[in-house]
């Protein structure tokens, strides 16, 4: 890896593959173009970057921003649930638990 060059990472995990691709791109890249350098998007057609959000070590990142040297660039999928609504109703069947449990003993 000359001076000019920097190593990056692309990673797109799914619930049973993931993938991981380590890549030198010149200084001065950006998250868009580092992903179409690394084949990604050939690899897992389903990939849509204009629904999906991109980020930098779990912060989002637009595909302009501009790369560091030992940067991981994560494709997030979309969520299945609203992550709010699934936390009410775990509460909500942890309080019928011990409800039922209550009245059980009573």
């Amino acid at each position: 890896m000359s001076a000019a060059t920097i190593a990056v990472e692309v990673v797109y995990a799914l619930p049973k593959r993931q993938t991981l691709l380590r890549l030198d791109v010149p200084a001065g890249t950006t998250v868009g173009a580092a992903l179409a350098a690394s084949g990604i998007l050939a690899l897992h057609p389903e990939i849509d970057l204009a629904a999906q959000r991109v980020g930098i070590f779990g912060q989002f990142v637009a595909v302009t921003h501009v790369l560091a040297a030992g940067e991981r660039i994560e494709i997030y999928r979309p969520l299945i649930a609203d992550p709010k609504a699934s936390r009410h109703q775990r509460v909500a069947r942890k309080r019928a638990d011990r409800d039922s449990e209550r009245d059980m003993r009573a």
